[in-house]
């Protein structure tokens, strides 16, 4: 593992900030489909005076106070930020959304991080491999996200971590990925995604979550990436979505919490069917929804949303 303190650049040499600006010029300008641009996402946006995926890029990206790589890929990192004091702080493991899309890095997370340590949470913020990375997908995205949580064991060695309350939140796409962590342990060992010994957490709270992967992927939610995700449909490659949808892996025998907008229903469709199916199974998953929101003002610091999200987690840590 090396460790970077400081550092605010993404792999390649690019800033946050450049990235996201190259982002931004290509949803003025508009491209032909979800995998060449990140429209995809945006249009999750629609909705009356809801943010945009430009306001969420635009917001302050401030940098780590450390940096760890979890592997020999540019893109397997994590970035830690530590609240003020001694400590040990509790944790929040922070998978970030893009439908699973290389377009989408964990910088549009950093001010929500930022703000979680400002509360007096540790952050421990997963870069992984994704869809139109060499090696993301299926399994890469998901081995990368379950070695970055893991590796939270090993920084915890040099910093006043709290590996007792580990709680997980992810948004979107990294909804559905900060589930998942929470299932693997119902894996089976014959799976590629199998992980013997998962890093042990308290409980997930997952933003707009894809947490059923077949549901979006019969509803081309986020333009149907989760079949580029998962390497082909339900239909060809079945056992990609019992070992990789949380809605397959259910009851995940954790307490669970969703944040959904108000007005970001397509998401709402999904997080509501994954109740319906946990309750079946006798686990009750609650949802809340903040009025007057869509799909991005769970992850932005100065939304009305964000006080929802920021008790969800506190709860779970209690």
């Amino acid at each position: 593992m090396r460790l970077n303190r400081g550092s605010s650049q993404v792999a390649g040499g690019q800033s946050h900030g450049v990235l996201n600006k190259m982002l931004l010029g290509l949803i003025v300008l508009g491209c032909a489909t979800a995998f060449t641009c990140p429209l995809a996402w945006a249009e999750q946006s629609a909705g009356p005076q809801v943010a945009s995926v430009a306001e969420l890029l635009a917001q302050p990206q401030p940098a780590p106070d450390h940096r760890f790589s979890y592997g020999p890929d540019p893109l397997q990192f994590t970035e830690l930020r530590l609240p003020e004091g001694d400590g040990p702080f509790p944790v929040v493991v922070l998978v970030h959304g893009g439908c699973w899309l290389a377009q989408y890095d964990v910088g549009h997370l950093a001010a929500m991080a930022d703000a979680l340590t400002e509360s007096g949470l540790a952050t421990w913020a997963l870069e992984f491999r994704r869809v139109g990375n060499e090696g993301g997908g299926w399994p890469g995205t998901f081995q990368d996200v379950s070695a970055g949580t893991d590796s939270l064991a090993e920084a915890a060695q040099h910093h006043p971590l709290d590996l007792n309350r580990v709680v997980i939140a992810g948004h979107s796409a990294g909804g559905h990925l900060a589930l998942w962590l929470a299932a693997r342990q119902r894996l089976p060992q014959d799976s590629v995604l199998y992980t013997p010994s998962p890093l042990p957490i308290k409980g997930v709270v997952a933003l707009a979550p894809a947490a059923d992967l077949e549901l979006t992927y019969r509803n081309q939610t986020c333009g149907g990436v989760s079949q580029q995700l998962m390497g082909g449909t339900p239909e060809e490659v079945p056992e990609h979505y019992l070992h990789g949808s949380a809605a397959a892996l259910l009851p995940l025998g954790l307490p669970q919490v969703i944040v959904n907008g108000e007005h970001d229903l397509g998401w709402l469709e999904v997080s509501r069917a994954y109740r319906e199916k946990a309750l079946a199974l006798g686990e009750d998953v609650p949802i809340i929804v903040p009025p007057d929101v869509g799909h991005f003002e769970l992850v932005m610091p100065a939304s009305s949303a964000f006080p929802s999200v920021l008790q969800a987690i506190e709860d779970l840590l209690q």
